[in-house]
């Protein structure tokens, strides 16, 4: 697998992780980062390349009146009934797969990061990068940030948390850890090292 990417790195994290901050500070160094959630939502935007099949399988009522994807009512559905979560991977992660790759090759970046929040969870992406790099944090740390950030009750934020791996098993799956529980002058130092190791390891 790793024949179609030299050298790339897989960024993932649970919720409320930190997950886009890293992405950005490693961007600032000039690594090419790929964001799957970015792909995932103009798939599913109007006129995005996944909605005819999206709603040939579910029905009309799954998109919004421009033609996006109702997230809230897919949502709703996915969380309700595993299947149906089993039937819209089937439609995106062959498109997201397509679309990350086809980057990854047009990219001119100093190295190539996929910033996959699902990554452990998914399997395939494991084969398919270089290094693992887990953005980790005390999971009431977790807790707090999505609370404030996106207006959510706590039980609904550990629901979420629920249905991802655990830290654990993201810690378990990395190769390389960045601590992410204080702010952002402790994550620079972090950065910069994992950076010039990439570098050196790239070349």
């Amino acid at each position: 697998m790793n024949s179609t990417l030299p050298f790339s790195i897989g960024l993932t994290g649970g919720i409320g992780s930190g997950k886009s901050t890293v992405a950005d500070l490693f961007a600032a160094r000039g690594a090419s980062i790929i964001d799957t959630d970015q792909i995932a939502h103009s798939l599913t935007a109007p006129g995005g390349a996944a909605m005819p099949a999206i709603v040939a399988e579910f029905g009309a009522e799954f998109a919004d009146a421009d033609g996006a994807l109702d997230r809230a009512r897919m949502r709703a559905l996915v969380f309700a009934d595993p299947a149906a979560k089993i039937r819209l991977e089937a439609i995106l992660h062959p498109r997201i797969r397509d679309a990350a790759l086809a980057a990854a090759e047009a990219a001119t970046g100093s190295y190539v990061m996929f910033a996959v929040p699902l990554l452990v969870e998914s399997g395939a992406w494991r084969a398919r990068v270089t290094r693992v790099l887990a953005v980790d944090c005390p999971e009431e740390v977790q807790i707090a940030r999505v609370m404030a950030r996106n207006n959510l009750p706590e039980t609904q934020v550990r629901a979420i948390m629920a249905t991802q791996a655990s830290r654990q098993q993201r810690l378990a799956a990395a190769d390389d850890i960045i601590e992410n529980g204080g702010g952002i002058e402790a994550l620079e130092p972090q950065i910069a090292r994992l950076h010039d190791l990439y570098l050196q390891m790239r070349s």
